[in-house]
This record gives C-alpha cells, structure tokens and sequence, in this order.
C-alpha cells in the first residue's frame, strides 16, 4: 500500500502532464521501490543457470540498474515455410527472398530439395530458385538500452518502463527510476498524478465490457464475503486483494464472411448462403501489477446475428482465448478452484449471458489448445505455465458451462457430430453439410475442403460411382435412404468428415442458449413449449406448430408422456446492439496482433516483459496512427529510422539509424553496411497523436483518390499530391532496379501500399495490389488453421514439431 505521504505527494502534483517517456515518472517511492525489488526477484528466482537461460552477460561494463543482468535476448521469430507450412528448425538452414512488399517467403531444405525443375511454387506463385539466399535459422536480437540524463547509467528499456515511441527523434530527456526515488526523497519531484496517466480503465467501455465487469465484480464481492463468513475478518484482506481489474472490448467491427468456393460446390440441391455477416470482438482483461496494467486474458468472437443467414443465424463462434499465468492472488476459492479460473470463467459466462439476453441462441467452442510451440494471441508464455491437453482443456469449458447452466444462461449442451452427423429420424434431419455453420478458422469447414480435394481425387469426378461403395446401412443411418445424384458429393464428404470428427467429438462444444424444437430445428421463441424428463430423452424438446402428441416414443420405443411449460421469456426479434463500433488494423485477427506482437518484441513470457508489452498495447490502442510511422533500427531497438539509415546486404532485416551508425560505426554488424534512403518523414519533437494521424490519413486519402481518378493532360486534376502519386506508381511498374536495388521511388510506393492495405476491408479495391497483399495475408493465415487441422486429426502435435 502506498503511504499518506506519497497520496498527497501526487495529488498535488503540478507536473500534470502525460508527456513523459516513462512509466516510473507517474510511480511513489513505494512503487519505484517495489519495481526494482520485483525485476531483481524475478531474475533471483530462476533455478537454471542464468548464462544458459538468459544469454547473460556484461558487455562493455554495461549492467543494468535496475534488474542487475547484461545482455538480454528476445525469443527467436518463428520462420515457417511458405511450401509446407512447418516450422523451420532453430540454427537450421533455409531458403528466403525479399520481396518488394517487405515480406520474406521463406523455404525449408526438405521442400528446396523436392522442387522440381528450377522453381518452388506456393499459393498459386511460382519462385526461381536463382532468386532465392541461403541463410541459418540463428537470428538473435538483444533488448534495447536506455541511458539515464541524469546520472549516465544504463538501463533495459523493458526495466525501465520507457517508451521509445514517444521519443522517435532521440530528443526527450530520460530520468531512471533510481534518479527519481532520490528526486521523490529530497522534495525534487513529485510523482505524475495517477488520473494523467492513459490505463487500460481509459479504454472506451462498451455495453459489453460494461455488462462483463458488472458481473465479474459482484461475484467477487459474493466469493469475498463467502470467505469472510468462514475466515472472520482476520483473512478480509487476503481475500480482497483481487483488485484493481479491467475488462475492455477493443474490436467491435461488421465484416463479412464469404464462403469459400470449394466449400460451396459441396452443394448441387442446396440454397447455402455465399457470404455471412457478423460482427467480430476482441475482450481483454486488464489487472494492475505493481502499478502497470498487465493484459491477462484475451477472447476472440465472431457474433452472427438475426439478420444472418441460416445455418449461422443467432450463433456466436468463441475462436480463441488465451492468457498468461500473473493473476493476483493466487489462492483458491471457496470451491477449490483458482481464483483466476473463475475470473476467467466469470468472464465467459458474463459473454453468454449477454448473448443471450441479446437474442442469440447457439454458442460453439472448439476445445482445442494451440501447438506445441506456437501462441494463439498472445506472444510467448512464460516457461511455468503449462499449455493444457485436450481434454483438461475440455474439462475446463464444460466447468464453466456447468456454472452457466446453474444460472439457467445455458439450456443445453451437446457437440457438433451427435447434433450435425447422426441422423435423428426425422424428416428433415438428414446429415449433410448444409446444415453445418460456417466459421472464419472453424475445423469442420477446413476440414470438409481437405476432404473434397481428397475425394476428387479418389474418384476422378465420378462421385455417384464412389457412393456406391458406401453401405446401405451406413447411408441409411445418415437419413439418405434413396440419395439422388446431386447429393452424392455431400454424402461422401460429411461420411469422410464424420470419421474424422468422432475420435473427438466432445471437443467440438455446442451451447445451447435457447430451446430447439427437436423436429423443425427451429428456436422456442414462445408459446408452450414440450419435453420429455427421461434421462435418455433429455434433449427431446417440441415447439407448438410441430406438437402433436401429448406423449412421444423414445429411442429404445418406449412411450414417454410429455411436460409443458410456458415461454414467458421472449427473445428479441433483432441481436443488432446499439453500440460504439470500435475498429483497428492490428487487433482485426489474432494474427495480426500476434504479428504485430512478434515484429516489436512483445513478450509475455516474464512478468517485466508483460508489463512492458501491456503498456505498448496501451499505447498503440489510444495511437493507432504511429503503427505506421518509421522502421526498427537493430541496434538501440527504436523506431527511429527516418531518410538516411544503414542497411545490411546480406541480413535485409539487419537496419541501422543514422545515430547508432556515427557512434558505432561499421562495428554495428559483422557484414558490410550500405547506406539507404527511407521515404518516412522524421515527426520533430515529441509530436503525437494529430498531425501524424493526420499525415497517414492524408496519404491514405491521396492514394485511394488517385487510383480513382481519371485526369487527362487537358483536364488535370487539382487533388493535392494526386499527380505525384501517379508518376509513383507508373514509376514502380516500369522500374527494373526495384527495392531490392535499392529504388527509393519504389520504396515510396509500397509503403503506401502497405498502409492502405493493413486497414482496407474492401474485397474489390481497385488500388493496385491491395488485393494480392490481403490475398497473402489471408493465406499465412490459413497455413496456421491447417496446422492446427493437422494437429488435431494425426492426434499428436509432436509430428508438427520443427524440422
């Protein structure tokens, strides 16, 4: 706890300002104080030698002050190849190109060799051999330093909270937090106040977050007071410690989800919809750790509403969650559980609740963790925690909705193969994959895709001759007593499906929020509604339009009388939520904000890391704007390279600011540097947030008006910088000396591109090559869900281990 002292210290700051490249400036002396002692503990607590686990070592003399370790080095960047999709092994050799859009395909030694003829091809694209490098998968990149003003010492800038972003032109001054306790101590410096100081409580709430920590809150106030009526008042605070928690929606957008094709063409009798609206949302959970909010836990959802299209109506899809293991207290609860599991738990039954008071129906979880040695959304978790199995993982869901069934939130529970591949007699219950919802990065989709190619194959086009070989009793089990041609396709592949889903189909989660109608499929919205209380009939449920019977036959033929109950519960006619749309480029999909995450080293596999990269996080949320601003010198680890820089030939991520290059010179790397112009404009000062949010709109702006625009010699166009644009991007398409020879023009070029491209949703741009850069973006992603497939249906992640 903070002392008086310190509270009245900061609350009559009057250096009431959030310009500041530290954290530590807005700590007490309590707070500096138990900052250091947490970075020095963390360090002392490692059991393995520290030169082996953390690259320790003094360089130069150079020791941190604050945690009092040397150089310290980031994980190694996962490098996959673009051919076969595995991870390329660590101080293994590889294949790579740089290509003009900054992004580099790189290729393992297995796929090199098994190309024939001069080329390897990857995602319809077709690479020359000759164009390809040879390069060892042994890229290291050390934490960057910071020097204090003040006393000169040195620093990591992870340790010391300081945020290079809001010193991209190396002019702020930088005291260190053991410069500040001295200031603090002898009346030089009074703390920042806590209220300038951007949280995650800063974020914009929504009637979702909101709902959520409603919730969360009164139900730890439930757990503390159970605690206290068994404790007495001794253990008040103990239990009160789970304090000091954010919960924030930070993506809420429209999209649209279009079928695949493939996927489509499984269909010659059925009207399946191409596309699907639905809106896609990201919840985090904050919770302040030593006076830096630390994101915990994130959850990504795509809501498919009563506008949407059947089978996906009123159906919200839980994609991923993920979290990382420094929820405070760790104790249990009154249940024997962690008390973060139930924090966790909370949050996921608060999710459902409001779906369901919104109107949705059907919730779908796939219970499956992440593989060995990759992250779903947040970048690397620390070595003590464990990644669950599949089926503890199973258990942990099914626990929470055993808790949100208590509360009648959930109706029923039951799983994609007994709901979507067994036929229930009825005579609309026939199996096939027009009734299966269609998820962005769900298995059964990906799935039923891999199948087709497989059964295309087998078959040779003729499949009505393949469904010949099928059983009788097999097509009569799966409702197809006399399948006509068009159907033969859907046949075999929800048959070929099936087989691969039932191994495991308990993994695949489906929750009911509302009653079905087990003959019409469709909702109870009111009215009576009829069912059955025998065990084996449980999930038996009967609407009015299709009752007619006041008893029914069970599966074994036994006769069963019904109950009725009354539906005074009604479900609103629309789940549209009028709410704030709340949109950025690099929470729009888990890969991109595990990319983003990666490409700037932010790390949640210590505590220090995670409270640095949480204050990133923040910071970007509220400046979108500078994600787009500047490149990463690899050596003071800034985003600082402006105009002039130095870049290496061999190792083109390898680039060095004008800066480090006079102070260092050709020192700064064991390869010839050669010196570079960048197109990105140095901000002047500490500029922030408007005229560079401005300057990225403006060029946005300009390049979508100039691939519009139709001026002639005779009429020419008066748009601002519309011209320039123009001559750029003829430029760029005559060019034969390009990027890779080092053509600033064509630099210009596709860094527009690139920007416009990270934030555009249209899937028709006419701008030149935004659809190929999506089209590549979209299937790096696909390569991750088909690892994920392959995991799943060989049962054992280790055959994707790295080669």
């Amino acid at each position: 706890m903070e002392s008086k002292a310190d509270q009245e210290k900061e609350t009559e700051s009057s250096n009431a300002t959030v310009n500041t490249v530290s954290l530590t400036d807005f700590f007490t002396c309590n707070q500096i104080t138990e900052h250091i002692a947490s970075l020095r503990k963390q360090f002392n607590q490692v059991s393995t030698p520290l030169s082996t686990l953390f690259h320790y070592q003094i360089f130069d003399g150079f020791e941190c002050q604050l945690c009092e370790m040397g150089t310290l080095h980031f994980a190694p960047l996962p490098i996959y190849c673009f051919c076969c999709g595995i991870r390329i092994k660590r101080n293994s050799y590889y294949y790579y190109r740089r290509e003009e859009d900054d992004t580099q395909p790189c290729f393992c030694t297995v796929c090199y060799r098994n190309s024939r003829g001069g080329n390897i091809t990857f995602n319809g694209t077709s690479v020359s051999k000759t164009d390809l490098d040879k390069k060892t998968n042994n890229g290291e990149f050390e934490e960057a330093w910071v020097e204090c003003s003040k006393c000169k010492s040195w620093q990591h800038q992870i340790c010391a909270l300081y945020n290079d972003k809001r010193d991209l032109d190396n002019s702020a001054e930088y005291t260190c937090p053991i410069c500040r306790l001295k200031e603090i101590e002898n009346g030089m410096h009074v703390p920042l106040p806590k209220n300038a100081m951007f949280g995650a409580k800063d974020l914009p709430s929504t009637m979702l977050s909101d709902h959520i920590e409603r919730r969360l809150f009164k139900r730890l106030m439930q757990e503390s007071e159970d605690w206290a009526k068994v404790e007495g008042n001794k253990n008040l605070d103990e239990v009160l410690l789970a304090e000091n928690l954010s919960v924030r929606v930070v993506l809420s957008v429209e999209k649209q989800l279009k079928v695949k094709k493939q996927f489509l063409e499984i269909f010659a009798e059925e009207n399946y919809p191409a596309e699907f609206p639905y809106t896609s949302k990201v919840i985090l959970l904050f919770q302040q750790i030593e006076g830096v909010d630390v994101c915990l836990f994130a959850m990504y959802v795509q809501e498919f509403g009563s506008e949407c299209g059947n089978p996906n109506k009123r159906s919200v899809y839980i994609s991923y969650l993920d979290s990382v293991k420094y929820f405070r207290p760790q104790r249990a609860t009154m249940n024997g559980e962690a008390l973060r599991t139930f924090v966790y738990h909370e949050i996921l039954i608060g999710y459902l609740d409001f779906c369901k008071k919104r109107g949705f129906t059907t919730c779908y979880i796939w219970a499956c963790p992440p593989i060995k040695g990759e992250d779903y959304i947040l970048y690397c978790h620390p070595d003590t925690q464990k990644t669950p199995k599949n089926d503890k993982l199973r258990h942990w869901y099914l626990s929470m909705l055993r808790k949100a069934a208590q509360e009648n939130i959930v109706v029923g529970l039951t799983n994609i193969y007994d709901n979507f591949f067994v036929s229930s007699g009825n005579w609309d219950s026939k199996v096939t994959a027009a009734r299966l919802p269609y998820f962005d990065g769900d298995f059964w989709s990906g799935t039923a895709m891999d199948k087709v190619r497989i059964i295309e194959q087998e078959s040779g086009g003729d499949y009505e001759k393949m469904l010949k070989l099928v059983p009788k009793r097999t097509l009569k089990a799966m409702g197809h007593v006399d399948p006509s041609k068009g159907t033969a396709k859907d046949i075999l592949v929800m048959q070929k499906l099936g087989q691969a889903i039932l191994p495991f189909k308990e993994d695949f989660i489906i929750v009911q929020l509302r009653y079905v109608c087990t003959h019409c499929n469709e909702v109870i919205v009111s009215g009576k509604r009829w069912f059955c209380t025998a065990i084996e009939c449980k999930k038996f449920q009967e609407c009015e339009r299709c009752h007619t019977s006041d008893s029914h036959a069970s599966v074994n033929g036994d006769k069963h009388r019904l109950c009725q109950d009354l539906m005074d519960d009604d479900i609103l006619c629309d789940t549209k939520e009028n709410d704030v749309t709340l949109d950025n480029e690099f929470f729009d999909t888990r890969h991109n904000f595990l990319s983003f995450c990666q490409k700037n080293s932010f790390q949640f596999d210590s505590l220090r890391r995670a409270k640095y990269s949480s204050m990133m996080i923040l910071y970007f949320l509220k400046n979108p704007s500078l994600l787009n601003v500047g490149t990463i010198c690899r050596v003071c680890n800034k985003q600082n390279v402006y105009q002039y820089h130095w870049k290496c030939q061999s190792c083109p991520e390898f680039i060095v600011c004008a800066a480090c290059y006079e102070k260092r010179g050709a020192n700064c790397h064991a390869h010839t540097l050669i010196q570079t112009y960048s197109t990105v404009l140095s901000p002047s000062g500490n500029q922030e947030l408007n005229p560079k949010a401005a300057l990225i709109q403006e060029l946005q702006d300009v390049v979508k008006h100039a691939s519009q625009c139709r001026s002639t010699k005779t009429q020419p166009c008066t748009y601002l910088h519309c011209l320039q644009i123009k001559k750029l991007f003829s430029h760029a398409s005559r060019c034969t000396i390009r990027i890779s020879g080092g053509c600033r023009y064509c630099k210009k070029v596709w860094v527009a591109l690139a920007v416009h491209s990270r934030s555009c949703r249209d899937s028709g741009c006419c701008i030149p090559r935004c659809r190929d850069l999506k089209k590549q973006a979209e299937w790096i992603a696909t390569q991750s869900e088909s690892r994920r497939r392959a995991a799943v249906l060989e049962g054992n992640s280790e055959l994707l281990s790295p080669r």
